[in-house]
């Protein structure tokens, strides 16, 4: 079978295709963010080695998720998408594999490194991809499908490793996605499009640098939310802000630059990224904290706790694809908007739980939030994968996953400084934080009515 060329989207049987692998890779790489977690304690009893030291399975992949997103997407500009990210699903699957036969923490750590950098590859590049397969009227419900499959593989995270370790060891956990991998690699290969490719060269010195400023920047993160100390604390953040600054320099005047600096020239982009930070540090902040509340303050099991933070993906899962198709015809501005406000008040009456709530008090409420983050997801990626050129869809794409990632990574430090204030109302103060950032988010979505886009 050829592989199409993408003009106007693809035919709507190779779109379905195309699609399709796309979303066992997103798919896959986002519920590993999650999935982790929750095995934690079973990996670390198996393998013999301290809760602590444990926590490197977890940050290793997020690292070099984060550190290696805007390069890969750099790359797919020049290299074509396509290519970038059948990479990324190849790499992601065999890491997999090495996860699952790792038999000591050092090489599981080693192999969660290539995981995390083959998602980067594929989440790198994976809106523009969508922007290729899905033609211009129909990119919104391309977005919102794309939406489903990130929020829903994020939520129902911990509830499907909990599933998991009933019936089987942990390295189940890693082995399943290789025949999904496998087939979406197939998939892929046989389906999604070639696009333009830009002229200008990838600099090596620019990358290593991307990497090494965005590393530090998720370490200071954590350490500040543990309250290490200043000693350990100001030499992370000084050497943050000096790679940045080197980051800056070397680029300026790059005609495409890795850091999409001038992307953020735009206003409308930059008014998109910040929502959508914000919009997913609230979401980590609820996640993440809510666990703590349901298993040791109400004495919920971890199966039990999976479904009842069901009901907020249960509801992304419905209004994702309606936000979609709505934003073929709508502001982003305004729907996501909308959603946000809900979110943040969906946030600020999961504070209001009585003193020993009922399943249905939980319920109803976080189906209140799955809407309102339902709502604002596909809108919010159309609007900042239109406000970007065509010849810079691969670096509004790496930015769509940083977003994500920082957002996430920000909102789950700062559940550790909330339970490092308080371990009795650690849960509450991040929700609080979640309904503030909800409420920014919201705000900086409605701004976008009152700008103007950009050819």
């Amino acid at each position: 079978m050829t592989t199409p060329t993408s003009a106007d989207g693809l035919p709507p049987g190779a779109r379905g295709l195309a699609m399709l692998s796309v979303a066992i890779g997103v798919g896959m790489a986002s519920l590993d963010t999650a999935i982790a977690n929750t095995a934690l304690p079973a990996i670390a009893e198996q393998l013999r080695t301290t809760p602590a030291a444990s926590v490197w399975i977890v940050e290793v992949y997020q690292l070099a998720m984060v550190a290696t997103l805007l390069p890969f997407a750099a790359l797919g500009e020049v290299a074509g998408y396509r290519r970038v990210a059948i990479f990324g699903l190849a790499l992601f699957t065999a890491a997999s594999l090495a996860c699952a036969l790792a038999w000591s923490l050092p090489l599981l750590v080693v192999a969660r490194l290539f995981q995390g950098i083959g998602g980067a590859a594929l989440m790198g590049v994976n809106t523009a991809l969508l922007r290729a397969i899905f033609p211009a009227a129909l990119q919104g419900r391309g977005f919102g499908f794309n939406s489903l499959v990130v929020a829903v593989a994020f939520a129902v995270g911990p509830t499907a490793a909990s599933l998991i370790l009933a019936v089987a060891p942990w390295p189940w956990l890693f082995a399943i996605n290789v025949p999904l991998g496998v087939g979406a690699v197939w998939l892929a290969r046989r389906s999604l499009p070639h696009t333009e490719r830009a002229g200008h060269t990838i600099d090596a010195p620019t990358a290593l640098l991307n990497v090494f400023a965005f590393g530090l920047l998720i370490l200071t993160f954590g350490d500040a939310a543990h309250l290490v100390g200043w000693r350990q604390l100001l030499p992370e953040a000084l050497g943050t802000l000096i790679l940045f600054a080197l980051l800056l320099r070397r680029q300026a005047g790059h005609s495409a630059p890795m850091l999409p600096v001038d992307l953020f020239k735009r206003p409308l982009f930059t008014l998109s990224a910040l929502t959508a930070v914000c919009t997913f540090a609230t979401q980590s902040l609820a996640f993440v904290s809510l666990p703590f509340y349901f298993e040791t303050t109400l004495g919920r099991s971890p199966i039990e706790t999976g479904f009842l933070m069901t009901p907020w993906a249960a509801l992304v899962a419905v209004m994702a694809p309606i936000a979609g198709r709505l934003s073929d015809r709508y502001s982003p501005g305004v729907l996501g908007g909308i959603g946000l406000a809900l979110l943040s008040g969906g946030m600020a009456s999961l504070l209001l739980l009585p003193a020993a709530p009922t399943p249905f008090d939980i319920g109803w409420r976080m189906a209140w939030c799955g809407i309102g983050f339902g709502f604002f997801q596909a809108p919010n990626l159309k609007a900042i994968m239109s406000s970007a050129p065509p010849s810079r869809a691969g670096g509004a794409s790496g930015i769509v996953a940083t977003a994500r990632l920082i957002g996430q990574a920000s909102g789950a430090a700062l559940v550790a400084y909330c339970f490092t204030l308080s371990s009795s109302h650690g849960t509450r103060y991040a929700l609080m934080l979640g309904a503030v950032f909800a409420a920014v988010a919201s705000a900086a979505s409605f701004a976008r009515l009152v700008v103007r886009q950009q050819p």
